[in-house]
């Protein structure tokens, strides 16, 4: 063989010239033990695959790097010197695997998620508590706001996983539906919606001041589009809960979703109202992101959803 014939061609990735980390793990098994048997037994292949792996190898590199008989392998003196080489880079492998695993478990040891309102009030207890069985060591906190905040909290890193309530993925967020949803025209008994025999109207509620949350949030677009837009509010506030003790006061008629009035209207604290001529079913998303998949503890409190 001439000298040029003798080279191997220094040409392509690393990955091409260099044997993977499983041929790497065999050769040091062979050296330790011996045998190519007890080796293939340790890594847990055939002996016949093993041996392929071994001649792959050697093609690979160009050099001979075991020497088979009856009574065991023995390393060639070019083995020799490889398996010095596969040592520092199985060690340096282990200590990658080490490192990604330090991201993972702290990746894993915190979860931060936003909601908007009804769906932090009225369907994530829930989640979390199962979440909190599979995962016990997961510190998570809970950001609740508006659909709008949500996304702003997403889109700014600070947030791992959110939930909101609208018609539409704000821009920069990918979704998935988690669930579907009911808004209910409610008010006190002693309303005179509560009494009249007929529906309420489409047109009747867009012309009625409503006590409403903030602008921003799932449940007043949803309405505002269900209805081509509505009447100045009655009142205007920033909670589920302070617009259900406000339609409960008697202050005047509000929609809910029906998640959040099922006690009241059981003990008629509330009455739902009907209403002709429009539709308020809405939605309800998880988001993340664009392009940013949940991982981790936030991939897992995603399947709890749809459980």
């Amino acid at each position: 063989m001439s000298q040029v014939e003798g080279k191997r061609e220094h040409t392509g990735s690393l990955a091409h010239r260099v044997p993977d980390l499983a041929a790497l793990e065999l050769l040091l098994a062979v050296a330790r033990l011996g045998s190519l048997g007890a080796a293939a037994r340790e890594v847990g292949v055939t002996q016949p695959a093993a041996s392929s792996r071994i001649r792959s190898m050697e093609r690979q590199l160009g050099v001979a790097l075991v020497d088979r008989s009856p009574r065991g392998s023995r390393l060639t003196d070019a083995g020799a010197l490889v398996t010095d080489w596969a040592r520092r880079v199985v060690e340096a492998a282990a200590a990658f695997d080490a490192g990604a695993q330090a991201l993972r478990d702290r990746r894993d040891s915190r979860l931060r998620v936003a909601a908007s309102m009804t769906i932090a009030e009225y369907l994530l207890p829930g989640w979390l508590l199962a979440l909190h069985a599979e995962r016990p060591d997961t510190a998570v906190s809970l950001l609740a706001g508006n659909s709008a905040k949500v996304a702003e909290l997403l889109l700014a890193g600070e947030a791992d996983l959110g939930f909101v309530e609208g018609l539409s993925v704000p821009a920069g967020l990918d979704s998935a539906v988690i669930a579907r949803d009911h808004l209910i025209v409610v008010t006190a008994p002693g309303h005179p919606w509560a009494r009249r025999r007929r529906p309420v109207t489409a047109e009747e509620l867009a012309g009625t001041p409503l006590i409403l949350r903030e602008r921003g949030s799932g449940t007043r677009q949803v309405l505002d589009v269900a209805l081509g837009g509505l009447a100045r509010p009655l009142i205007e506030l920033s909670s589920t809960t302070a617009v259900k003790a406000s339609a409960v006061s008697g202050a005047g008629p509000s929609v809910l979703s029906e998640l959040a009035v099922g006690e009241e209207l059981a003990m008629r604290r509330l009455v739902s109202i009907p209403v002709d001529g429009v539709s308020l079913r809405r939605d309800l998303r998880a988001v993340w992101p664009t392009g940013h998949r949940p991982t981790g503890p936030a991939r897992e409190l995603l399947s709890l959803t749809r459980g």
